[in-house]
């Protein structure tokens, strides 16, 4: 029985060491990882029983991945195996004005493959308190967007809080799909949880005033936007990160939520990128973890900026930090100075 259970898909992530381009890459270095397994692993990290469901090959790369799960303390009694592979992720570390790229070869892979016999949900949720699903498990295919409606309507009948990052991502599907399976989904959601993009293409919705490509973001407009929002689908909480993208190797950081009555603003983290991905997830996880403690809106709001902002100086997908790092930062110790 775990709080937590997070479904999505696991893959592998090829990258060029040391900022290297494809074309100059003789060998990759490998992390395994996934949205919905960044927020098991964030949130199993932070003591908070968590549980991962997916479907993984029976092979020694299936191995692994459950293997790197368990090592983090997260329950893998729910993954099912079976299926051809695994998807694959090859990404480039952008630097300074060269952004970064990925490429997808998750093609007839394990989960995308799935289908709603393939997991029992009733059997799963028993006892848990929360369900947490990205959009990109919808959009793996025809199949998995069954699977997950199968898993948000069950878990809504059940009681649990469900929390739906929106995770808008144009190589799996087009917009038009996208909004349309989305928006028929957030009937179940209670945490709706996306940047302005996601927000913008998924459900229609944008902040006023904010311009990601030149840098500027108006909380006014993103304000509104949450209003507008709750009004449309009765979202209990709201929340969004802040990207302020001033290169591929600098960022500023922030995050806002929104728990229908208040809004809160964390404060504005300035990183040295290591690896941006998995921030959003982080992020995802902080707010679960400042709910389930009934943390206050301000502290929640705090915390998931800390810990998002954290993941994005550590390579690789998962969060590879403690609560007490977490409230190192929260603190004040933002020095980086060397601790003897």
């Amino acid at each position: 029985m775990s709080t937590v259970v997070t479904i999505g898909e696991m893959m592998m992530r090829f990258m060029p060491a040391n900022n290297l381009r494809f074309e100059q890459a003789g060998s990759f270095d490998v992390y395994y990882g996934g949205d919905e397994s960044i927020v098991a692993v964030s949130l199993a990290r932070l003591g908070i029983e968590t549980s991962y469901v997916t479907k993984l090959p029976k092979n020694v790369f299936g191995d692994i991945a459950v293997n790197q799960l368990r090592m983090h303390g997260v329950q893998t009694d729910f993954i099912t195996r079976g299926g051809e592979r695994m998807g694959l992720n090859f990404y480039e570390n952008g630097a300074s004005m060269r952004p970064s790229k990925v490429i997808y070869d998750r093609a007839h892979s394990a989960i995308s493959e799935a289908v709603s016999t393939d997991f029992d949900f009733h059997r799963i949720f028993s006892g848990a308190r929360w369900l947490h699903v990205s959009g990109i498990t919808p959009a793996l295919s025809d199949s998995m967007e069954e699977v997950t409606e199968d898993a948000l309507k069950t878990a809504k009948a059940k009681g649990l809080t469900v929390s739906f990052d929106l995770n808008y991502r144009r190589k799996l599907w087009s917009q038009e799909k996208a909004r349309k399976v989305i928006t028929r989904l957030m009937k179940y959601v209670d945490v709706c949880i996306g940047n302005e993009e996601d927000m913008s293409i998924t459900l229609g919705f944008s902040p006023a005033g904010t311009d990601v490509m030149k840098g500027h973001l108006d909380v006014e407009g993103y304000k509104k936007m949450f209003l507008r929002l709750k009004e449309q689908f009765g979202f209990t909480c709201i929340a969004s990160t802040l990207r302020e993208s001033r290169s591929a190797s600098d960022n500023a950081w922030s995050v806002i939520i929104y728990d229908g009555r208040d809004f809160c603003v964390s404060r504005k983290y300035d990183i040295h990128l290591v690896d941006r991905g998995g921030g959003g997830a982080a992020f995802s996880a902080g707010l679960i973890y400042g709910i389930l403690k009934k943390m206050s809106l301000r502290d929640t709001t705090e915390f998931a900026g800390a810990a998002s902002a954290l993941k994005q100086t550590i390579l690789g997908d998962f969060n590879l930090v403690t609560r007490e790092e977490i409230e190192g930062v929260l603190q004040g110790d933002t020095s980086g100075r060397v601790q003897r």
